[in-house]
C-alpha cells in the first residue's frame, strides 16, 4: 500500500486549521514535560534539536496534508530557523526525521495503534510507514504500562523486551528509556525517565537542588566534626 502512495514534504499552508482540542489527560503534558527537562539540565538537548509535545508532524500523501501530532516527540536536527516551526514541523524539508515519537494513552479511544493505510492514515501507519521512526513508544500512565516498538529489517514495529531493569536503550539517542515512580508537581506514580549508558538517572531540577541541598549539609556537617575535635584536643579553630 505503501508503494501507491506519493509522499512529499511541503510546508504546512499558513491558512491550514490545526487541531485545537485539548490533550486527553491531565498526566500528558506533565510526563512530557519531565522528559524534556531532564534531557536539557544533562546538557543532551542539543541546540539544533527539537523536542515536541502534542505538535503536529506534516506529510502530504497524494497532495493531501496529513498532520498527526505526538505526545512526545525528538527531532536531532533541523535546518531552518525556529520561529519557522512554531505552528507544526516538515520532516525533510525542514530537518531530520524523529527518531522517537510517544503516545500516552488515556480512557479515550485514540489510534495509537491504527494501521489504517487510506486517508487520512493511522498514528501506527504513519510514523512505521511514512516517517519511518525507528522507535515508537505507548504508555499508560494510569497502569504504568509500556510497549516500546523498533523497527526491524522488514521496517515494520516489532515489540521489545526490557532489560534486567526493565528499560529499554533508545540507541539513536544514547540513553535508556524506563518507568520510574515517585512524585512530581502534585502527582505521584509512574514517569517515563532517562538514565545514561552508564545507568545513571537523568535529574529534574529538584532533584538537583536537593542533591546539591544534601552535599552542602553533608559538608556542613564534616567541618562541625572537625571543629569539635580540634576543640577538643584543646586547639582553637581560625574561623
Amino acid at each position: 500500500m505503501v508503494a501507491t502512495v506519493r509522499i512529499t514534504w511541503e510546508k504546512l499552508p499558513d491558512d491550514y486549521e490545526l487541531d485545537r482540542s485539548p490533550v486527553d489527560n491531565i498526566n500528558q503534558p506533565l510526563i512530557a514535560a519531565a522528559l524534556t527537562e531532564s534531557l536539557d539540565l544533562a546538557d543532551k538537548l542539543p541546540p539544533e534539536a527539537l523536542v515536541m509535545t502534542n505538535y503536529g508532524i506534516c506529510a502530504t500523501l497524494d497532495d493531501r496534508i496529513v498532520v498527526k501530532a505526538p505526545d512526545w516527540g525528538y527531532v536531532p536536527s533541523i535546518r531552518v530557523a525556529r520561529d519557522e516551526v512554531q505552528r507544526s514541523y516538515t520532516p525533510q524539508l525542514q530537518g531530520d526525521l524523529p527518531i522517537v515519537v510517544m503516545e500516552f494513552l488515556s480512557n479515550t479511544e485514540g489510534d495509537e495503534y491504527s494501521i489504517k493505510p487510506t486517508y487520512p492514515p493511522g498514528k501506527w501507519f504513519f510514523y512505521e510507514q511514512i516517517l519511518k521512526v525507528p522507535t515508537y513508544v505507548l504508555f499508560d500512565p494510569q497502569t504504568n504500562a509500556i510497549e516500546v516498538y523498533r523497527l526491524d529489517e522488514s521496517k515494520r514495529y516489532k515489540l521489545q523486551p526490557p532489560d534486567s531493569q526493565g528499560r529499554f536503550w533508545i540507541a539513536e539517542m544514547n540513553l535508556f528509556l524506563g518507568i520510574w515512580q515517585g512524585s512530581r508537581e502534585n502527582r505521584s506514580g509512574g514517569w517515563l525517565r532517562w538514565w545514561d549508558e552508564s545507568g545513571e538517572l537523568l535529574l529534574w531540577g529538584t532533584e538537583r537542588v536537593a542533591q546539591e541541598q544534601e552535599r552542602l549539609a553533608q559538608e556542613r556537617d564534616r567541618v562541625e566534626r572537625l571543629i569539635a575535635q580540634l576543640r577538643a584536643a584543646g586547639i582553637e579553630p581560625d574561623l
